[in-house]
């Protein structure tokens, strides 16, 4: 579908009550349902950057298409009851404000189709970029290298790294049991329930003696100043996974200090901090730390060596 987001939606606006058979053609809905998602102040960001994309996402939903479809796969024309069904969706997601993904309970992280509700986020890291590409220089996914994901959630990032990387050996843990039950199902609806081992774990709790190749987290990093202002969409997301005390490090604080006890010797720590990153930049200080970047947009997500988690260790 065109145009892409920041491009003109009309030459001539649509009315809001506008005709079905207005918006019977795809595009022109997709262009209705934008204009009015605009009007009414909805906030994207829950795997759509904006109301283009996100009813382009509505209209895949109802005609059954994948995500990245093309013009050639829409029909000409609407019927009834797919664009009865689209105005549904839409009025709902106007109505509520709840994300899209909580709306038809799905979402799509690193190519693949995840179940989600409202006990976890909605999958959206720049982490997908790793999961999909690996970690190199630093760490060959190709080899056979154990993982420990901390806060899985829905399971994503675990899965996605156990799809794309087969030698990869993952342990996943979240404090949630309803997120482990709901994680547990998006593996086995994969294909990937003996890939990945889920454990109910606060942080490093229940992995003592535990070590890794490689760590990585998309922890709550929401300070509470933000947490006082967050729109409305986020608010249907669990607060737990997003708040993290007064400057956003609180679980942050925790990985760096249980890191050592967890990571081989030549074991590495990866860290999504979003808008906490620059309150991790002044608590990092001098310790050696890279800050990836990512082909595909996002930032926010640090790396670390054993030997500098160490070091955070012993001033935290």
């Amino acid at each position: 579908m065109q145009p892409p987001c920041g491009a003109p939606l009309y030459s001539q606006p649509m009315s809001a009550n506008c005709s079905e058979s207005a918006r019977a053609a795809p595009a022109a809905w997709v262009r209705d349902a934008a204009r009015r998602m605009d009007a009414a102040g909805l906030v994207f960001g829950h795997g759509t950057a904006c109301a283009h994309d996100e009813a382009c996402w509505m209209l895949s939903q109802v005609l059954s298409l994948p995500p990245d479809f093309d013009d050639s796969q829409l029909p000409a024309r609407l019927s009834v009851e797919q664009l009865r069904a689209l105005e549904t969706l839409l009025g709902e997601r106007i109505e509520t404000r709840r994300p899209l993904a909580y709306l038809i309970g799905e979402a799509w992280f690193a190519g693949l189709r995840f179940a989600v509700d409202e006990s976890t986020l909605v999958p959206r890291s720049p982490l997908a970029e790793v999961a999909r590409d690996g970690l190199a220089p630093w760490l060959d996914f190709e080899r056979p290298l154990s993982v420990l994901e901390i806060g899985t959630g829905s399971g994503c990032i675990a899965a996605a790294l156990a799809h794309y990387w087969p030698k990869l050996s993952i342990e996943a843990t979240d404090i949630s049991r309803s997120a482990l039950d709901l994680a547990a199902g998006n593996l086995d609806a994969l294909g990937l329930a003996g890939r990945v081992r889920l454990v109910e774990s606060d942080v490093f709790d229940a992995l003592t003696g535990r070590r890794f190749d490689l760590i990585i987290s998309n922890p709550p990093y929401v300070p509470d100043a933000s947490m006082q202002v967050l729109p409305a969409e986020y608010r249907h997301e669990p607060a737990t996974a997003l708040a993290a005390g007064e400057d956003g490090l609180a679980i942050f604080r925790r990985l760096l200090a249980g890191a050592p006890e967890h990571l081989k010797a030549d074991g590495w720590l990866l860290v999504e901090l979003g808008e906490a990153a620059p309150a991790a930049e002044a608590l990092l200080g001098e310790v050696e730390h890279l800050w990836l970047e990512f082909e595909h947009g996002g930032d926010g997500v640090v790396l670390l060596d054993r030997a500098a988690c160490e070091q955070c260790g012993k001033v935290l």
